[in-house]
Order: C-alpha cells, then structure tokens, then sequence
C-alpha cells in the first residue's frame, strides 16, 4: 500500500537531493575502491586498505539516508533497508560478470537509489532501471577504454541517471496530458 503524497518533489528539491546524496557517495565509492585495491595488492589480513574499506562500505547506506530524506521519501526507514539490500542483491553479480568493481558499485548504488529516491506519479520504475543499465554498461566502457578515469567519475554516474530518467519521464507523462479547458472552436 502506497502513501498519497501530499505534493509533488520539485525538480530543485530532487536535484537538490542528487547532489547531497552524491556528496557523500563519492568518498565511499573511492574509499571503498582504494580498499579493494589495497587489499588486493597486499593480500594480508589487517592491511592499510581494510580500514579504507570499512569506511566505505560505512558511508554508501548514508547517503541512501540523504537521498531519501531530502527527498521526502514517505517511508524512509524501508527505502533505506530495500536500498541497501538491492546494493548487495545488484552490485555483487555485475561486479563478477563485470570482471571489475566499479561497475557493480555504480550499477548496485543505482538500484539502490530507485528505491529511496521519492518517486512521484509520473516517474516510472522503468525509466530508473534504464538510467541505471546505461550507466552501469557506460562505467564498463569507460574501465576498459579510458581506464582509471572511471573510479573519479564513477560516483556521479548513480543519483545523476537516476534524477536524469525521472526528469524525462516526468516531461514525457505532462505531454502525454490532454490539455486542461475544453478546446476552443475550430474556425475555418
């Protein structure tokens, strides 16, 4: 059962909230990162990289946290939990098929993100699943292509599709609207 929302999110207040909860992704997305690869280079329990790597895997549920509550999300205790658990549920496959962590981390916090980003009407779940394929097979590009370009620029790639597919779905429900006032006369 769903909440009736009392207003609709403005497209200021839901880019507002992309960019807070990105804010705080982009350091656990790095922290965690430098700890995989610290981690993998020393191979040793208790290297410099594991407490980079708890930091990380720390911070990514916070920022969940910031999305759904600047947001507005009506239920942000369980946005949070099926955030989270879709991180693990996503992220974890596309990192094995993937061959590469950061493009399970991108495709993993973006499925996360559809479930604490405040959906209005309009917004489909379809559209937010699409951002966050295109955004998961362009972070696999760029790792093979341009390299490690793409642990800088992976963070933005998540909440940005996100906000990105909710905008176009949003233009594409009001133009599909008929028009409000019955239609003035057809004059020859």
């Amino acid at each position: 059962m769903t909440t009736p929302l009392a207003h609709p999110i403005s497209p200021p207040q839901r880019w507002r909230a992309i960019l807070l909860a990105t804010l705080l992704l982009a350091p656990a997305v790095w922290s965690v990162l430098i700890g995989l690869v610290a981690a993998g280079a020393d191979g040793e329990p208790g290297a410099p990289g594991t407490a980079a790597l708890v930091v990380g895997l720390a911070l990514l549920p916070f920022s969940f946290v910031v999305l759904a509550v600047s947001s507005e999300h009506p239920h942000v205790g369980a946005s949070v939990g099926r955030a989270v658990g879709l991180l693990l549920l996503v992220g974890i496959p596309v990192s094995a098929v993937a061959g590469d962590a950061v493009t399970g981390i991108v495709a993993g916090v973006g499925a996360g993100g559809m479930a604490s980003l405040r959906a209005d009407p309009l917004h489909d779940w379809r559209w937010r699943a699409g951002s966050v394929a295109i955004g998961a097979a362009y972070c696999f590009v760029l790792a093979r292509t341009a390299g490690p370009i793409v642990l800088v620029v992976a963070p933005v790639f998540p909440f940005s599709g996100l906000g990105l597919a909710d905008h176009l779905a949003g233009w594409r429900g009001q133009r599909a609207r008929p028009l409000p006032g019955p239609m003035p006369p057809i004059t020859e």
